[in-house]
């Protein structure tokens, strides 16, 4: 019976380290995803702008 208990408490620990390992993953490729699309944006917004002075 303790054997059991001391793998259901294994268990329970691993899948809280793999969900913090998930969550700071996410978090990290979130951040490096907002800021591709602000530099996208950026360029897109730039030419434009030059594009509209062309005319």
């Amino acid at each position: 019976m303790d054997e059991k208990a001391q793998l259901s408490a294994e268990m329970i620990l691993l899948i809280g380290a793999i969900l913090v390992i998930v969550i700071v993953a996410g978090t990290f490729i979130y951040d490096i995803t907002d800021s591709i699309a602000s530099n996208i944006t950026g360029i897109i917004d730039t030419a434009r702008d030059n594009t509209i002075n062309r005319m």
